[in-house]
């Protein structure tokens, strides 16, 4: 369970889950096609949380002096060979569920959609992987912000909107970089504490390469730019009072930008991490009732 990371779960299918409002408020939601979606999801982030505690693990950058949850590797709960089983089990899981999903979306006649989802589902384990695995690891080159924002946010989103209506609509970039940039505030924020001791490792992600105090203002840059985006949506497309409730969940994300803001030891901010994560989360099943019109 701690190689699994489950608090790390809910974020990974708030993208499914506003895509899949966004299909119904569109016009076409298939359950198969969302539940099958969902389990991918999570698929990937147990592929990424396995290969995570295994590259960093390998790699020295988990150590005494690392701040949060304890990893499998690093306190030996697991070996380097289970971990690398885990992964490559994980990883034919997700293959399976990957065609599940497309074959309930396009059945066997939409072959181009068939195999364009694939490679996307394809292109998605292997950004999972590759966070921190091997000598080309993007996590430590500072470009994990651009996978997270691309793959929790605009694939997630719209990926998953067009597995039920077959369709792109503009407007529906503006809630999944809402989710991009979110998922990618969480991301910064496990760097901000980490700080110190990936510096240390010589983990270069992009808090490193700024420095402490600048990612912080990127922090806040990322929130609030989720909340325009969202708020843009929202305006052009609110038909009822109840459409706004998905903005409601930035009062406490506003919140947690201040703290983040005034605090000056890396160490506490662990504690914002679940918060900013479930608030997410909260946010995608606000924008699912809300969009549905279920109220």
């Amino acid at each position: 369970m701690d190689a699994i990371r489950l608090r790390t779960l809910p974020l990974s299918v708030s993208g499914i889950i506003v895509g899949t409002a966004l299909a119904n408020f569109y016009g076409k939601v298939d359950i198969l096609v969302f539940v099958f979606a969902l389990f991918a999801a999570i698929g990937f982030q147990i592929t990424s949380n396995l290969a995570n505690d295994y590259g960093d693990g390998v790699k020295g950058t988990d150590n005494e002096s690392r701040i949060g949850p304890k990893r499998a590797l690093q306190s030996g709960l697991l070996s380097k060979g289970e971990l690398k089983k885990g992964i490559v089990i994980s990883s034919v899981i997700n293959f399976f569920l990957i065609l599940a999903v497309v074959y309930f979306a396009f059945g066997t006649e939409q072959i181009n959609y068939l195999v364009l989802f694939v490679i996307l589902g394809a292109a998605s384990v292997w950004a999972a992987i590759k966070y921190t695995v091997g000598s080309s690891a993007y996590g430590y080159k500072g470009m994990g912000d651009l996978f997270v924002f691309v793959f929790f946010g605009l694939v997630a989103v719209l990926g998953s909107m067009f597995l039920n209506t077959k369709v792109l609509h503009l407007q529906a970039l503006l809630p999944a970089c809402t989710i991009g940039f979110l998922s990618t505030g969480v991301l910064n924020l496990n760097n901000l504490r980490d700080y110190e001791s990936d510096a240390q490792a010589g983990k270069n992600t992009l808090v490193v390469r700024i420095g402490f105090r600048s990612g912080k203002a990127y922090h806040s840059l990322l929130l609030l730019s989720g909340f325009a985006t969202l708020l843009w949506f929202v305006l052009l497309n609110f038909t009822n009072w109840y459409h706004f409730l998905s903005i409601v969940v930035f009062i406490p994300i506003f919140i947690h930008i201040r703290r983040v803001h005034i605090t000056e030891a890396p160490v506490l901010l662990d504690p914002e991490l679940k918060k900013l994560a479930l608030n997410t989360f909260a946010l995608a099943i606000i924008f699912y009732i809300s969009f549905n019109n279920f109220l």
